[in-house]
């Protein structure tokens, strides 16, 4: 149980690091995942589900442009998928699925964003989109593949 809450909060990291009232990014903590295969949901408004979108498909644009060979590695396995039902409240929920996980990999969302786009106004901009859009974090889990249907 004590994992599972410690990996809750590294989730919560993820997906809104800690910031100031002025809206200047603090440090943010790396998240990283040791099983193969890592799941996070999370709520997003209604009406800010095209916002959260933009954000992630920044957040692709970074992977895929970024230098380091290992954020390359991470965008091929990272797929953002969106249930066709809405939760009571009306919230989108939205489910990381991240497989193969890239062991050692900081999967921290602002801190990708940061290391690609260094204007400050843009900075802003990605944040404040996302901040917006975020209604909360559901839940996640970091697992180990027990048996591959897809192996002989």
């Amino acid at each position: 149980m004590r994992r599972l809450s410690g990996f809750l909060l590294a989730g919560t990291i993820m997906l809104l690091p800690a910031f100031s009232a002025f809206g200047t990014a603090h440090a943010q903590d790396a998240l990283t995942f040791n099983g193969d295969v890592a799941i996070l949901s999370i709520a997003i408004k209604p009406d800010k589900t095209a916002d959260f979108e933009q954000v992630m498909m920044k957040v692709r644009e970074a992977l895929l442009q970024s230098p380091n060979a290992q954020r390359k590695q991470q965008a091929a396995g990272w797929k953002v998928v969106k249930s066709s039902t809405s939760m009571p409240d009306g919230n989108a929920v939205y489910t990381h699925v991240i497989s193969p996980v890239v062991r050692g990999a900081d999967y921290a969302i602002m801190t990708i964003l940061y290391e690609a786009f260094e204007d400050p106004a843009e900075r802003t901009r990605l944040y404040e989109l996302y901040s917006g859009a975020f209604g909360a974090a559901l839940g996640g889990s970091d697992n180990s593949v027990a048996v591959d249907l897809s192996r002989p």
